[in-house]
């Protein structure tokens, strides 16, 4: 009797399926959707089965892509930051050699309140109010992230600090500029549908950075 052969084996990695080629997509969706509930809710209200449903899942499917809820915070606040220099990155990316450095704090200043503040702003907010519910190590990671992305913001004010523009020492003023605009957050409302010609009282992103300038800087002497 003739022996049937085998079939020949594809070469390569076998193919994925639907649901494992989405995996990624629908990881970013549940940190989207934490990062949203969180931010509404805040970390200890917020269940993984909201979190799940919110993204049309199965109760237990977050943990199939984080170990347990305090690993998707950290995972919320990971993509904050990483938002957050990427968009820093190119804001500073198109500043011309003949802008000021003035310019160039004005331009920190503005990406910050966007990411605060703008659209697919819930983030960051998360990192500021749930920094407590991480434990020793994660927050050793955020903080590592987020030294990186300030040390943009030095040589820029030393700059101006060298002018005169900034009175306050370096490292000191750098930490108080970002409890001021963080505090934001707290108490910012965008500006509301103005009224037959009437324009709107509430400050706009723009004038808040005018404001944050006036505030720090002084004229160059």
């Amino acid at each position: 009797m003739t022996e049937l052969a085998e079939p020949k084996r594809a070469r390569g990695r076998p193919k994925k399926t639907e649901n494992e080629r989405d995996d990624g997509n629908r990881r970013q969706a549940l940190i989207s959707a934490a990062a949203e509930l969180f931010h509404r809710k805040g970390y200890d209200a917020t269940s993984t089965r909201e979190i799940a449903a919110r993204v049309s899942m199965q109760p237990g499917s977050p943990f199939y892509h984080f170990g347990n809820k305090q690993d998707l915070l950290l995972a919320v606040m990971v993509e904050g930051m990483k938002q957050a220099t990427e968009r820093q990155r190119t804001a500073c990316g198109m500043l011309s050699t003949q802008q000021t450095d003035r310019d160039r704090l004005r331009v920190l200043i503005r990406n910050q309140f966007d990411v605060l503040l703008g659209p697919d702003s819930d983030f960051i907010p998360v990192m500021l109010y749930e920094w407590r519910s991480l434990n020793d190590a994660q927050r050793q990671t955020i903080t590592q992230i987020k030294d990186d992305y300030e040390a943009a913001w030095t040589p820029v004010l030393q700059a101006l600090h060298d002018s005169g523009q900034l009175q306050a020492p370096v490292g000191l003023a750098r930490l108080m500029i970002f409890g001021a605009l963080n505090w934001a957050v707290q108490w910012y409302a965008p500006p509301s549908p103005s009224r037959a010609g009437q324009k709107s009282r509430r400050a706009s992103l723009d004038e808040l950075t005018e404001a944050a300038l006036a505030l720090f800087l002084r004229d160059t002497p």
